[in-house]
């Protein structure tokens, strides 16, 4: 009886030393699976990319415009050098265009390398074929001037109609070829005092002439307009050339030019003259 007590005893007690190490066994591999969970859980910082920085882009220089040259004299409407320019010049002017000839007269111009401005009327600018010359003629770097809407005698008109003659015009150029006139010339050089306040307000140069012919009968052919502008009193350094939108102008345009070449003047460019 006591034998079997024993026996018992001992079993029980194989029992619990089997249960501990189980426990202790389980114990170490939850201890062992938290710690690789912990290191799990544990990330090394990444390194920092290296910063690639946009190159910096610099700013393109800003050229100043070229000084200017020479200016309009307004006692007698020459050209006169600045600093130095060349003084033995004139200057070529086209009035009343673009009408019918002012596009040979600018290929004629533009063969030779002859700078000009062509002063232009509203009136001339009523369909697309004239718009399109007028666009031509910027594009074959001819000066643009204002010369009025409907080409009238400023001093008969009132202040307000003036105001409409001039900025209307403007306008016209402007949409046709991108920017606004330069120059501004009255029709008959009858300008106002308005319209000499209005010129300067719109930051143009006010303009006349120094001589012209080709509206007298007596010249209205090429010979004579020829000889007329070439050996005229009237000629000397920084001469205004009065031109106009005519065929025996247009006829005489190529010997003008050579007369010109042969007594030495050279051709002033407006975008040398100085602005306002």
């Amino acid at each position: 009886m006591i034998h079997r007590k024993w026996t018992a005893l001992a079993g029980v007690l194989i029992l619990l030393t089997a249960c501990g190490q189980e426990n202790e066994a389980s114990s170490d591999k939850e201890t062992e699976s938290a710690k690789t969970e912990e290191t799990a859980e544990v990330v090394e910082p990444e390194e920092p990319a290296e910063s690639k920085e946009e190159p910096v882009q610099e700013e393109p220089e800003i050229t100043d415009m070229p000084d200017p040259q020479y200016e309009i004299n307004s006692a007698n409407w020459s050209v006169q050098p600045i600093d130095g320019a060349e003084e033995k010049v004139v200057l070529l002017t086209i009035d009343d265009a673009p009408d019918k000839h002012a596009m040979e007269m600018a290929e004629t111009l533009k063969s030779q390398n002859i700078p000009a401005i062509f002063f232009v009327n509203g009136h001339f600018l009523d369909t697309d074929e004239e718009k399109q010359q007028l666009k031509e003629l910027h594009e074959m770097g001819f000066a643009i001037g204002n010369h009025t809407n409907s080409h009238p005698n400023l001093r008969d008109l009132t202040e307000q109609q003036q105001r409409e003659e001039i900025l209307q015009l403007n306008d016209t150029i402007e949409q046709i070829i991108g920017e606004k006139p330069k120059f501004f010339r009255a029709p008959h050089g009858a300008n106002t005092d308005f319209s000499k306040q209005l010129v300067k307000e719109q930051e143009m140069v006010l303009m006349n002439w120094t001589y012209g012919y080709d509206w007298e009968q007596q010249y209205q052919n090429a010979q004579s307009l020829t000889e007329i502008m070439v050996n005229t009193e009237f000629l000397n350094n920084g001469a205004n050339l009065l031109m106009h939108d005519r065929e025996w102008t247009t006829e005489a345009l190529p010997k003008i030019i050579q007369g010109l070449k042969d007594k030495g003047y050279g051709f002033v460019d407006p975008a040398t003259i100085e602005g306002i």
